[in-house]
């Protein structure tokens, strides 16, 4: 068994949850969230594709009950010991293997909570795992309780947290190091990628971004390449992971040269992120900081150029994507607290110009404001 964290703060964080489902009335979680599972027993896989589920309940008995090739996967990284196998076939129905394994635990006539916001949970298995357990126990959406309680980071996590932004700094030095004109995009990623993995980090959750010249505007990976020109625009959002944990940075660089657009788009960034983490703070909501990144954005006259949200919460997360909940956005509730990790960004794309310019910065919350966890500044880049 090969854990990441000490048996006791698996525990504890699985008694936090039991805790939560007792305020709710549940006797159980059906869990369907790979985060989840990673956060509570240490399960790490990307079979969460296929219909696998962990169940949780209040007297603190769990199970598992995955697919054949991630038995040795759940034994190796989790302290799961119930690990239980639905077999693959024409007519498999593992959503039945789920219910007799429930019965076995004395779930019939329980009420459970089920994480059915989940990517392992699609329309398909989320129907068949209804009419499987219909008249059998009753399920409530409760997709957002174990997600509430992982916002908040232990010691131990804020560890990881700092090794993955350490990982991000390498990444954005080899991107500066090997970025100019002529230079081609795949010898850029390669060499930030390289920096991760040298570093002992992971694959991140989603694909490192990188656009330029009109792809600049983008911030979204898609497939294809092209060599930079002369003068340029190069805009990089990615993630330093490590166990799973993120740190995220952004930034467009500008090649060969700086446009009067480009260094006043720069100058709106840089006002509009301070003016966020200005507000970033314990007590204060979510929704205030995307205030101050709109008022300062408007304020320079970039309304219609800017995004209707400033970043996001990060943590462990898996494929597809590193963003977590909650979200920076208009009115967002959120109460923010120590020990909350966000990625701020600002990004501004003009499509009548073709011009870009993003920021991006990972922090930390504690008790009197932030914590920036990156060595790299907001200033311009000129390659």
């Amino acid at each position: 068994m090969s854990l990441h964290f000490e048996s006791s703060e698996l525990e504890q964080r699985r008694a936090r949850v039991i805790q939560e489902l007792e305020n709710q009335n549940l006797d159980g979680l059906l869990i369907f969230k790979q985060e989840s599972m990673y956060y509570l027993t240490g399960y790490d896989t990307f079979g969460f594709c296929f219909f696998q589920c962990l169940y949780l309940g209040v007297d603190g008995r769990f199970f598992l009950l995955t697919r054949a090739p991630d038995l040795r996967q759940a034994q190796h990284t989790s302290d799961i010991q119930d690990i239980r196998i639905w077999v693959d076939g024409e007519y498999a129905n593992p959503s039945m293997d789920l219910r007799n394994a429930l019965s076995d635990y004395g779930v019939y006539g329980k009420t459970l909570g089920c994480e059915y916001n989940a990517y392992g949970l699609s329309a398909a298995y989320g129907k068949g795992l209804e009419q499987a357990l219909n008249g059998f126990c009753e399920l409530r959406d409760t997709s957002a309780l174990v997600g509430a309680i992982r916002a908040v980071k232990s010691e131990s996590e804020i560890v990881f947290v700092r090794r993955a932004a350490e990982l991000a700094d390498d990444a954005m030095t080899a991107a500066i190091e090997t970025a100019g004109p002529g230079v081609f995009e795949g010898d850029i990623l390669a060499a930030m990628q390289s920096a991760v993995f040298r570093g002992g980090g992971d694959y991140p959750g989603n694909e490192f971004i990188i656009g330029s010249g009109k792809s600049g505007l983008l911030c979204r990976y898609f497939s294809g390449r092209r060599t930079l020109d002369r003068q340029d625009q190069l805009t990089l959002e990615y993630a330093g992971a490590y166990r799973r944990y993120h740190a995220c940075l952004m930034q467009t660089f500008l090649i060969g040269g700086v446009s009067a657009e480009h260094e006043n788009m720069h100058k709106a960034c840089s006002e509009a992120m301070e003016a966020c983490l200005d507000s970033i703070r314990p007590g204060q909501t979510m929704g205030a900081v995307f205030s101050e990144h709109a008022r300062v954005l408007d304020e320079h006259g970039y309304r219609e150029h800017r995004m209707n949200a400033c970043g996001y919460s990060l943590g462990a997360m898996f494929s597809p994507i590193w963003m977590d909940y909650p979200m920076f956005y208009a009115d967002n509730p959120y109460v923010m607290q120590a020990n909350n990790v966000f990625f701020v960004h600002i990004i501004l794309m003009n499509s009548q110009s073709g011009n870009s310019m993003t920021l991006g910065q990972t922090v930390r919350v504690v008790d009197d404001g932030i914590e920036r966890l990156s060595r790299h500044a907001t200033d311009m880049v000129v390659v």
